[in-house]
């Protein structure tokens, strides 16, 4: 008998997963793939390992880390090699290229070299937020739980953090944008935050809550950022490690159907192949759209929170650009790069804003010898796409934007390509099982909160980038800890803090 079926295995789903079998839970865990991670997986071709999605982490090996992946794994008894690096990415504007450094110092300089003005300005837009990632310190993620005995957890172990916080309440629910309407003027410097935001949340600054770039800023000043050895996928078999040890299952290849309601009360699951799976608990690692639009039956939900929970508005899908690439003169090659080609138009304009990832330049062996492997992506809105005659060539056309930032990083990419993968929003939607291929929800602050872990029917939870606290690594791992937690005793949570903060 399993106690809980966990439906994907995304970053969410495994933290999840794996946390409750190391409280004692039975849990077996279902992914439709044939590889584990969701948009997070990586994949091989001719011998370049590509990541997926995500390639930029912080404090993976650091104590000093509130990382809640890291927390997870340091409790699974799960360690990651990896390499640290600085300046953590390069960002070519029209009017020139500015090195980010983790530290703050350097990072002002650099932005000073365009802005004097703006630089000062920065600054006290970072030190307005740094407060509050200070405080936050105090209050482990592993912790957390979304009910109600939160509060007096909290208050027993964390109170010195909860009094720490108390001036920097007002922060807690409110944008980013609002705060630098207050501490920033230059138009410049405005730009950069906005791109910062965009890059953590997928929306700008007047839609990403303040905690979330308090959290970013104080991690790669304190914490530093790193890239694992292996990518994402080693992160991937860490968390599939730490669900094995303490007795979890992985099946991969196992597509759920749907999951079995009776009664306002879930059952288990049925998969594709007409197997049935019975739990009296199952959290879902699909999107809420996917969940509530093909997973359940409409009569499952109320009818009014099934249209409320399908209307939430989602991010716009992605191109995506792998390549296997000649090395040779690129010695100096670093890993990571955001490309604005026009300064006038909006920052999430498709095509505008292209991230660049090649980090065989921090790990050599995810590429033959000679070789790199990059990953360029851009936002692209799916409506756009269908599988026709001129599929192929739409591919072709979109992938540009693409080749041309990666032109300003690498002048003959072109002439370097010895393999091509070019992923569209229908790509992203039909190997990840993603809604219209989306990596989460767009609630802009101000707007509206996630989701909670929870749903009205008994039993069922959901975790991810379309619940509460929201998309990016560390976000959906700590709803998978929000999760966890809430399904089991304080106590067996306190034991596990007690092992790992002593």
């Amino acid at each position: 008998m399993t106690d809980v079926i966990v439906i994907g295995s995304g970053i969410g789903g495994l933290t999840t997963s794996a946390l409750l079998s190391r409280y004692g839970k039975r849990v077996t865990v279902c992914e439709s793939h044939t590889i584990a991670g969701g948009a997070a997986h990586s994949f091989s071709r001719q011998g370049f390992h590509f990541d997926s999605g995500p390639s930029f982490y912080c404090g993976l090996n650091d104590s000093r880390s509130r990382n809640p992946l890291c927390q997870v794994l340091e409790v699974l008894g799960e360690t990651l090699p990896a390499v640290p690096y600085d300046p953590l990415g390069h960002y070519h504007f029209p009017e020139g290229t500015l090195p980010v450094y983790s530290q703050q110092e350097r990072y002002l300089a650099a932005v000073g070299q365009f802005t004097p003005q703006g630089a000062k300005e920065l600054a006290r837009f970072i030190h307005r937020l740094l407060p509050l990632h200070d405080a936050l310190q105090g209050i482990p993620t592993i912790l957390l739980r979304a009910d109600w005995q939160l509060i007096p957890t909290l208050i027993g172990r964390c109170l010195p953090s909860l009094v720490k916080m108390l001036p920097h309440l007002s922060l807690v629910q409110s944008s980013v944008g609002q705060v630098m309407d207050r501490e920033v003027s230059d138009r410049w410097v405005r730009r950069l935050i906005d791109l910062e935001c965009f890059l953590l949340s997928g929306l700008k600054a007047h839609g990403t809550i303040a905690p979330e770039v308090a959290f970013m800023l104080g991690e790669r000043s304190g914490a530093g950022v790193e890239y694992p050895i292996g990518g994402s996928g080693a992160i991937v078999e860490a968390l599939v490690r730490g669900l094995k040890r303490w007795g979890g299952e992985l099946r991969l290849g196992s597509h759920v159907e749907q999951i079995l309601v009776e009664s306002g009360k879930v059952t288990g699951v049925r998969l594709r192949r007409g197997e049935i799976l019975n739990a009296p608990i199952v959290i879902s690692n699909a999107s809420i759209w996917d969940t509530y639009g093909k997973l359940l039956q409409p009569q499952d939900l109320p009818a009014s929170y099934r249209q409320t929970a399908l209307a939430t508005p989602a991010v716009d899908s992605f191109m995506h650009l792998h390549l296997g690439i000649k090395a040779e003169g690129l010695e100096n090659l670093t890993g990571h790069h955001v490309v604005v080609h026009d300064a006038e138009r909006d920052i999430t304009t498709p095509g505008n804003t292209c991230m660049i990832s090649i980090p065989s330049v921090w790990d050599s062996s995810l590429a033959p010898p000679g070789h790199h492997v990059v990953h360029a992506y851009t936002l692209e809105p799916h409506e756009n796409w269908q599988r026709d005659n001129n599929y192929h060539e739409q591919k072709k056309e979109r992938s540009q934007s693409l080749y041309r930032a990666l032109e300003r990083v690498i002048p003959d990419i072109r002439q370097r390509v010895v393999l091509e993968l070019i992923g569209t929003p229908l790509t992203h939607a039909h190997y990840l099982r993603r809604y219209q291929g989306t990596y989460g929800a767009a609630i802009a602050a101000n707007r509206g909160m996630f989701p909670s872990t929870h749903t009205p029917i008994s039993g069922l939870y959901r975790v991810g980038d379309s619940t509460m606290p929201g998309i990016g690594v560390p976000a959906v791992a700590a709803s998978g800890i929000l999760c966890a937690n809430t399904l089991v005793k304080p106590q067996q949570t306190a034991e596990l803090l007690n092992n790992l903060f002593g």
